[in-house]
Parts: structure tokens; C-alpha cells; sequence
């Protein structure tokens, strides 16, 4: 090959080995994949099982793992069976990210997954939406006032993960009893939120894309309404709360920025003097930086959109007893729109009444109204009488 046509390693762009699989929630994208040795420069891995759930093991047996690779890891008691999600120097990166705590014991992957394995775990997974059913009703029977909203089998079908979502505390002992003799497996009751059931569950958010919760977020962090408050957004329950019922986690990915802009602008409580009236505060744009005021305190009056910086200096004027004529400055031109030229033509252009042929000297166009002035009856007959042929008499030739 000839070596003028061939692409530099730097220059390849992003690798489809970093791609994680779609059916997947929380992807992480891994920019080392390509790199040579980075599955050799450390020896964690992360595995996702059953929707958001991640765990981290170590590859102690040195197995060639890619990005993808189902395998059996360890699990108390039995095996567990989970998808290679991030492999090499990223996954100490996703350890500290993930909070977790020190001393927490690292298990270790047993092999890859085989087909006795896959066999036993598609049987695992078609018992859980029927366990799911059969104990919310069991639940319901013992009057706990709990709400079971996911149930997660582990792979040899030794034990199941009952996730359950309650807003007091919940004596559930009965409730293990009961469900450990009706399913034959080992009970595991793991109480969630309602962020971290609607990750669990997935769906497409207001803004037309998949639910932060379901595909990036692992740390939920707590919303106020404060963060609507400072991006002046309507306190509106509906359009603040989420699929999870409450409110949005997206409210605080720009509040900083608001904040900061904020703090550009005068205070709420400033009122301006001019030489003809008192204007008082009615409404800011943040981000662009503008500040309304208005001559009355409870409805808009006269209101007056003027600068940060125009607001400021009218304040300093006002603070050595000085006051100027207007609001807005004298060399401040109101900004020319552009011209429509539609607006020059006249709305009734299409109204007038267009005859085909030359029109007679004493007819008169229909005004631009619509209706036709109304002639007198003789002068109608005259008109009749002056297109009508002339007949030729007797001895004319």
C-alpha cells in the first residue's frame, strides 16, 4: 500500500471500540479503547447488569476482555451474569466517581459467560415481571404501605433483588418470609427514589431525548425551587416536575450560570429618578443583560427597557442628588427594524374590479369599498342607445 494514502494514527478520530451497546443505559464513552496496553494498565472492570445497576470486579485471571463481552462475575452466594461495559484506565475514574466507599471489597470475574450460563440466566430473566406482579400483591395482602417497582434476578437464579419505593419506614421482615417461601430464592430488598426508579425505567423527557437519569446521571443531586426562581421560570408544578414526579434534575445545570449573570444587574429594591417621574422595578433579562423599570410598583406603566450599565450610572446620579431627563439616553436612536415592502402596497390592491376590453368614456370604476355607484336611468338608456347600430334608412348608401 502505498503509504501517501494512508492515515496517520492521530489523526483517526473516534474509535468504534469505545462505543458501548445501545440496548444499555449510562454508556460511558472509552477514548482509551484504541490505545495499546490499556487493558494491561489496570486490571478493574466494570460490569452492568439489569438496567443502571454497576458493579466493579477485578480480572484477576487476565482475561482478554473488550467492551461488550458478557461474563459470570462473583455474587454472594453463587454467580452473577453482567456485560463489559469499560475496561482500562477509566474505571478508577468511574470508582471515585461512583462514591464509593474505601475498604468496600473488589470481587473478581470467574470466566466468560458460556451457554449453560445464558441458558440459566434467560431463564432467570422470564420469572421476573411475573415475581414483580405476585408481590405487589402479596405486599397489598400484608397492608405495606410500599410500592414494588422492579425485581432483578441474579444469574444462577439463587437470589432476587426486590426494588421498592416507600415514603415512611417499612417493616418488611414478614414481607422477606413470605416471598422467600412462595419463590425459593434468597430475598434482597433494596429501597430506591423516585429519580432512580424513573432510570431504571427509561423514557423521553419534554425535551424530546432520553431521561437524564437514564443515561448519564448516577448522582442525583437535590432541586429547589430556588433554581427556577433565579432563571425566572413560572412556577408552573406541571411543567417543573418531572416523569419521576418531582422536579427536574435539568434546573440546576444552568442555575450557576444565572446566578453569575445576576449578580451584573441592580438590585430589585433600586428605584430611579428622573426629572418628570420615579420608575421602579418591573422585569430583567438575565442572560442579555437588560433591566425594565416602570412607573408604577404593581402594573406595568410607561415601562422603559434600559442597560445594566445604564441603570448603574442613572443610580450614581441619583446618589449626588442629579437626575436626568430620561431613562434612555439622548444618543440612543431607537434601532431601525427592517423595512417591509409589503406594507406599501395597499391591502385592497386585489379589490378592484379588472374588465377585460376598453372601457366606455362615461363608465366609472367600481370604488375600492366594493360597491358601484348607481347610475341614473336615462343615462343608462343613452349608453345603451349609443352602442346600439345605427340603422340605414331609405335612399342611403
Amino acid at each position: 500500500m502505498n503509504k501517501e494514502f494512508m492515515i496517520h494514527p492521530c489523526l483517526r478520530g473516534l474509535s468504534a471500540k469505545g462505543c458501548g451497546r445501545q440496548d444499555k443505559q449510562l454508556n460511558t464513552y472509552d477514548y482509551y479503547a484504541d490505545i495499546p496496553g490499556n487493558n494491561d494498565a489496570c486490571d478493574l472492570v466494570e460490569v452492568q447488569f439489569k438496567h443502571t445497576r454497576k458493579g466493579y470486579y477485578r480480572n484477576e485471571n487476565h482475561l482478554p476482555l473488550q467492551k461488550g463481552d458478557i461474563v459470570a462475575v462473583e455474587a454472594s452466594p453463587g454467580h452473577d451474569i453482567g456485560v463489559v461495559s469499560l475496561t482500562g484506565q477509566l474505571v478508577p475514574l468511574q470508582m471515585k466517581k461512583a462514591c464509593l466507599k474505601p475498604g468496600t471489597e473488589i470481587k473478581r470475574i470467574y470466566r466468560k459467560a458460556r451457554p449453560v450460563d445464558m441458558e440459566k440466566y434467560e431463564e432467570a430473566k422470564a420469572r421476573e415481571h411475573d415475581t414483580m406482579i405476585q408481590a405487589r400483591q402479596i405486599a397489598k395482602d400484608l397492608n405495606l404501605d410500599m410500592k414494588i417497582g422492579d425485581v432483578e434476578y441474579q444469574g444462577d437464579c439463587n437470589k432476587a433483588i426486590f426494588y421498592y419505593i416507600a415514603d415512611q419506614r417499612v417493616d418488611f421482615r414478614q414481607l422477606i418470609k413470605v416471598l422467600a417461601d412462595t419463590f425459593h430464592v434468597r430475598i434482597e430488598m433494596r429501597q430506591i427514589g423516585a429519580r432512580q426508579e424513573a432510570g431504571r425505567i427509561g423514557g423521553i423527557g419534554p425535551c424530546g431525548r432520553e431521561l437524564c437519569c437514564a443515561t448519564w446521571v448516577k448522582n442525583f443531586n437535590s432541586v429547589s425551587t430556588a433554581a427556577a426562581r433565579f432563571q425566572d421560570i413560572s412556577p408552573n408544578p406541571q411543567k417543573l416536575a418531572g416523569q419521576c414526579a418531582k422536579l427536574k434534575c435539568c434546573l440546576n445545570y444552568e442555575v450557576d450560570t444565572y446566578m453569575e449573570a445576576s449578580r451584573k444587574l441592580p438590585s430589585r429594591e433600586i428605584t430611579l429618578e428622573t426629572a418628570d417621574a420615579t420608575f421602579y422595578f418591573f422585569k430583567a433579562d438575565i442572560l442579555a443583560g437588560t433591566v425594565s423599570y416602570s412607573t408604577d410598583k404593581r402594573m406595568a406603566a410607561n415601562v422603559t427597557t434600559i442597560t445594566a450599565e445604564r441603570a448603574f450610572e442613572i443610580h450614581n446620579l441619583n446618589k449626588k442628588g442629579e437626575k436626568p431627563l430620561s431613562l434612555v439616553e439622548e444618543s440612543d436612536a431607537a434601532p431601525t427594524g427592517p423595512i417591509d415592502l409589503a406594507e406599501q402596497d395597499s391591502l385592497t390592491r386585489f379589490d378592484k374590479n379588472k374588465r377585460k376590453g376598453n372601457k366606455g368614456k362615461g363608465e366609472k370604476q367600481r370604488p375600492a369599498g366594493g360597491h358601484q355607484e348607481q347610475r341614473p336611468n336615462n343615462e343608462h338608456r343613452n349608453n345603451r342607445n349609443d352602442r346600439r347600430p345605427k340603422r340605414k334608412g331609405n335612399g342611403e348608401h
